[in-house]
C-alpha cells in the first residue's frame, strides 16, 4: 500500500467520527457497525464495493468458529505483518480469546500514540487511543490494495 492511500483512508475515516451504530449499516453521518465504516472507506477510494455483504447477526459464525471476516479481509485487502503498522491499516481484533476475529478498525496514527477509529455497538465511529489492550487483541493487519485485481475490477463494473 502506498502512503498517500493509506493517508487518504484515514482521512476518509475520519468523516465518519460521530456517525451511529447501526448493525449492518453502512451510510455516513445516518449508521455504520465496523464493517460498514471500512466499506464506506472502500466506496470513497474505488467507487463500489468489489462483492455484496450477505446479512448477517451480531454473533454470526461464532457458532461454526469460522473466520469469515478474516477470509472477507485476506480477499480484498493486502494482508500484512502485525509489526508492519502504517496510517490507514485495517486492523482485525479478536475480542475474546476463544472467539472469532470480528471487529475492525482503520489506524488513525502510529508510533508513540496510536490510534484506532471504529465503531461498535453502543457508540459512535470514534478515534480512540490504540492502547495495549487493544493492541493484543489484534490478530491481522491489511492495507487498501494500491490498484485492485482484475476480479475486482470487474465486479465494479457490474454494479
Amino acid at each position: 500500500m502506498s502512503d498517500a492511500i493509506g493517508m487518504r483512508a484515514a482521512q476518509i475515516a475520519r468523516r465518519w467520527i460521530g456517525t451511529p451504530y447501526r448493525h449492518q449499516a453502512s451510510r455516513l453521518g445516518a449508521g455504520t457497525d465496523c464493517l460498514g465504516l471500512i466499506r464506506g472507506v472502500w466506496r470513497a477510494l474505488y467507487g463500489a464495493e468489489p462483492s455484496a455483504v450477505p446479512p448477517y447477526t451480531r454473533d454470526w459464525s461464532e457458532a461454526a468458529l469460522q473466520e469469515r471476516l478474516w477470509q472477507a479481509a485476506q480477499r480484498h485487502l493486502v494482508s500484512k505483518a502485525l509489526a508492519d503498522a502504517a496510517v490507514g491499516d485495517v486492523v482485525l481484533f479478536r475480542m475474546k480469546s476463544a472467539a472469532v476475529a470480528k471487529h475492525l478498525g482503520i489506524c488513525g496514527a502510529v508510533g508513540d500514540a496510536p490510534t484506532v477509529i471504529h465503531a461498535y455497538g453502543g457508540h459512535a465511529v470514534l478515534e480512540s487511543p490504540l492502547s495495549r489492550p487493544w493492541q493484543r487483541r489484534i490478530v491481522a493487519r491489511f492495507a487498501f490494495p494500491d490498484k485492485l485485481l482484475p476480479t475486482e475490477e470487474a465486479a465494479l463494473w457490474q454494479h
